[in-house]
């Protein structure tokens, strides 16, 4: 699917290729929430979209993966809501990934 597709649709932000010293984050299972509130996004016409997120006041990085069977969401670690947004801003800058 491509922009021609949906002409209507609306484009988030999209990830950049990794930068040649990027930066690993490490991806664990989603952890139970009560309330989370998701802060800014990602594109989800590509197959892989993130999200950042907020949850009793931390902030982490959720990563779905569009698969054909079923998404493959995981989540970073929990940060204080600052470096989140720090974290946020380097991987929509290819710094991190």
């Amino acid at each position: 699917m491509n922009d021609l597709d949906e002409p209507n649709r609306l484009h988030s932000a999209h990830v950049p290729i990794r930068r040649g010293n990027f930066r690993e984050l490490e991806w664990w299972e989603p952890t139970p929430s009560r309330r989370v509130r998701v802060l800014a996004w990602t594109c989800d016409c590509q197959a892989r979209f993130y999200e950042l997120c907020q949850s009793g006041g931390v902030a982490f990085i959720r990563r779905t993966v569009q698969n054909e069977d079923a998404p493959e969401i995981s989540e970073t670690h929990r940060w204080r809501v600052g470096q989140g947004w720090e974290t946020w801003s380097a991987l929509l800058t290819g710094q991190v990934r």
